[in-house]
């Protein structure tokens, strides 16, 4: 039997200045300790990478607003996994070899947040992970995600 955690990507998001919104990609690169090629987020530090669910999403679409992916600034939309409640250290395949390891859950919002000031709200603070590239590859919409170790 089968019990490894599953779900899909939705949407690669790059944006080329922090604090504003991302844009879908087709494809991206994502890059062993480093990120998404030329995201503005993108070093050697923790939060080389960031991931929200579709279900977190659905939640501020619920109260009315029009969202798109990429506007909570997320690099991977993901569903079918509640990626907040992943411990720390959790393994994430993405694709057939991108290996994230989850760094954190949430963050502090800064004020300038594009989507704070348009709706009033960010989930990316409650419910946003983070990640860093262990081992790099393209990753696009449909790649399967999945949790391989926690």
């Amino acid at each position: 039997m089968d019990n490894k955690i599953k779900g899909k990507i939705v949407a690669v998001c790059r944006s080329e200045k922090k604090g504003t919104i991302k844009k879908e990609i087709a494809e991206g690169l994502l890059i062993k300790d480093f990120g998404l090629e030329r995201d503005a987020h993108s070093g050697k530090w923790l939060r080389q990478i960031s991931l929200l669910g579709v279900e977190s999403i659905n939640k501020i679409k619920g109260k009315g607003f029009k969202i798109i992916y990429g506007d909570f600034a997320e690099n991977l939309t993901a569903e079918g996994i509640v990626l907040y409640q992943l411990p720390l250290g959790t393994k994430l395949k993405v694709g057939e070899n991108v290996l994230l390891e989850v760094t954190q859950i949430g963050k502090e919002c800064h004020h300038g947040c594009e989507i704070r000031k348009k709706i009033g709200d960010c989930v990316m603070p409650r419910e946003g992970i983070f990640a860093r590239v262990l081992e790099g590859g393209k990753v696009k919409a449909g790649d399967e995600i999945e949790v391989v170790s926690g």
